[in-house]
């Protein structure tokens, strides 16, 4: 005779009988979700990446892209000696390049081709630059990432209505909003300060950075009875989750998001107002 314990139905015929019920709409499918969730059929991750997927076939290409004003590009008539410091700082990998203004993009230079003109070769700028790819504001995410996929790109311009460039979206851009903030060797380190100086009275501080560490470092008097962390300071000032190359006036500085996705914000480019050049 069986004991009760082996009447106990097994992981596989628990996920089976939940998969069972098809759900009617999206709400019936978040809520089946989160259920598997809540009995440890799903951990947080895999949740959290299901929810992202369910939102990149909704969201657009506008509610995601670098607005034209935060775009680092470089402008062909420049010499590779004037151009090559900013590729060093900003430390991007592809650069739309354009001829006058951003609205006339002629192609996309990829950093790595610029070791040609450390090797001493011939070097022509035009020579090096890949097709620029243009897409409208109103394209799903989805339907983007396919296109990536399919035809190896990994940046985007993005046009409205009247055929002006209006930003840019990269193939990272979209990753994010499924998985979450991707980290590369250019983001702080989770060994690093939350507070970092640069030149001109800038600082990178990440949002979990506390007010009461922030005003001794910066010499500000922020309260922190409404917001812990200099995050929830921009996220009040914006009243909803700002995107990357927002920026904020909040006292005497400027905040500008430096990264951000769908679901936290992660860091900040803090400027003195009277240093401060508005993007």
């Amino acid at each position: 005779m069986d004991s009760p314990g082996n009447n106990k139905p097994s992981l596989l015929e628990r996920l089976s009988t939940m998969l069972l019920r098809e759900p009617e709409d999206r709400e019936q499918l978040v809520g089946l979700l989160h259920s598997a969730y809540e009995r440890n059929l799903l951990d947080a991750d895999a949740l959290s990446m299901m929810e992202g997927v369910m939102q990149v076939s909704e969201r657009q290409v506008r509610e995601i892209m670098i607005p034209r004003a935060q775009m680092d590009v470089i402008d062909i008539s420049e010499l590779p000696e004037k151009f090559i410091p900013f590729v060093i700082e900003t430390a991007h990998s592809r650069f739309p390049v354009v001829d006058g203004d951003k609205d006339n993009i002629i192609g996309i230079l990829l950093a790595k081709d610029l070791l040609r003109y450390y090797a001493g070769e011939e070097f022509n700028v035009r020579d090096m630059l890949r097709p620029a790819v243009f897409v409208p504001e109103a394209k799903r995410l989805n339907v983007l990432l396919r296109d990536f996929r399919s035809n190896r790109n990994h940046i985007a311009l993005v046009v409205n209505e009247y055929g002006g460039v209006s930003g840019m979206v990269t193939i990272e851009d979209v990753l994010e909003q499924i998985v979450g903030d991707i980290e590369d060797e250019y983001d702080f380190d989770d060994d690093e300060d939350n507070i970092i100086a640069e030149a001109a009275g800038r600082y990178r501080v990440k949002a979990d950075t506390e007010i009461a560490d922030f005003n001794a470092a910066l010499g500000t008097e922020f309260s922190d009875e409404e917001c812990d962390t200099v995050g929830g300071l921009v996220l009040k000032a914006a009243g909803q989750l700002p995107k990357r190359g927002d920026h904020f006036h909040i006292g005497d500085l400027m905040f500008t998001v430096l990264r951000a996705d769908s679901r936290r914000l992660y860091s900040m480019l803090v400027e003195w107002k009277k240093s401060a050049k508005i993007l």
